[in-house]
């Protein structure tokens, strides 16, 4: 079972310059586009200009026979270009062949002898969530295939500084994966050379170089990944403001405490006193009426401590009130004020304060 691995990046990141170290007599491309290579004695190596599926696929099981490093630059066009030949077809049935085609050369690198290495050059795209991965046309292999996913090894060209990378692992927006300890840093030299000998030795391959001499090239080929995005004192302050927002958000609008921290318990609410309920009409005659009563009662008192003989009619208008009746003629009195105010004071209403 041969070895399938992709070599991810925009045009003019260095895919196609990454072979520029390799032996011409040891490998072979098939050239999708047939454009030159950006290196010198580029015109000594074996090379295969075509862009169809099926010619793809037999070239490269008969180039397997005599060369176990085989490059296909660059994957997506074979994609576009059969896209566009048939770009004047209605229906989505082409949709579904291009993909096919496509995962028919992927698929076939299975055949291959297991000493074979098959390098897949292909551009990226970036798709509606972020995530920077292999080109291609229509959503049947990004969906229900996934292209990365039928190979160990996924490199991402980088450039930086006029430095040119390839990355090796997953940044959280992008495919780039490869297996654990193979590599010794994020970022190594853009080499395709060092990445093959690399490979070989990992799995342990026949005629593969020796530990020790990994160890020398590995300290050769370890590169600084991508610099990280300096925070400028606004940008400081915007990533704080957000987060306070964000915890702000997260509060309980029930409760008024903090979604995932535990709420303090409430103290009990002191019982409000019951209000006085404002007399009615009835109701204030009804104490007038008492008042009266309770005001002859007294006079009938007084009168019968008078000793007989000395009895003297005393008009009832004249009676000296007692204090009790001029309490009780007051507080009717106070209540009957209160009453009146709260039915001509219309109730406050709440005013809405006027945003600027």
């Amino acid at each position: 079972m041969g070895q399938l691995v992709y070599i991810l990046g925009r045009s003019g990141t260095g895919k196609s310059y990454s072979m520029r170290n390799l032996d011409p007599e040891k490998f072979a491309v098939i050239n999708v586009q047939g454009k030159w290579f950006p290196f010198k004695n580029a015109s000594k190596i074996k090379y295969v200009v075509t862009d169809d599926s099926d010619s793809i696929v037999k070239n490269i099981k008969g180039l397997a026979t005599t060369y176990n490093i085989i490059v296909v630059d660059d994957f997506q066009y074979v994609m576009a270009n059969e896209f566009m030949r048939r770009a004047m077809e209605r229906g989505y049935d082409k949709f579904t062949e291009i993909g096919r085609h496509a995962w028919d050369i992927a698929n076939c690198v299975r055949d291959l002898p297991a000493e074979t290495i098959v390098y897949v050059m292909c551009h990226t795209d970036t798709d509606q969530e972020g995530l920077e991965r292999l080109k291609t046309i229509g959503k049947m292999l990004d969906e229900k295939i996934v292209m990365e996913g039928m190979s160990t090894i996924v490199l991402k060209t980088n450039v930086s500084d006029g430095k040119y990378t390839f990355l090796t692992q997953n940044n959280g927006k992008d495919t780039a994966k490869s297996p654990a300890g193979m590599f010794p840093s994020y970022a190594i030299d853009n080499d395709l050379k060092y990445v093959d000998d690399k490979i070989r030795s990992y799995y342990g391959f026949e005629g593969s170089k020796s530990e020790t001499e990994m160890a020398e090239a590995d300290a050769g080929a370890m590169r600084e990944g991508p610099a990280t995005e300096k925070k400028t004192r606004r940008r400081r302050a915007a990533e704080s403001s957000a987060t306070e927002k964000s915890a702000a958000a997260e509060v309980d609008k029930g409760t008024g405490a903090i979604v995932g921290e535990p709420a303090e318990p409430a103290e009990p609410a002191e019982p409000a006193e019951p209000a006085e309920p404002t007399p009615t009409h009835r109701r204030r005659r009804a104490l007038k009426k008492e008042a009266d009563l309770e005001k002859q009662e007294i006079a009938n008192e007084i009168a019968a401590d008078v000793p007989d003989g000395d009895e003297e009619e005393v008009p009832y208008e004249e009676t000296e009130e007692p204090e009790v009746i001029r309490n009780l003629k007051r507080k009717s009195r106070d209540e009957e004020e209160s009453a009146a105010v709260n039915e001509e004071t219309p109730a406050p209403t709440r005013r809405r304060r006027r945003r600027v």
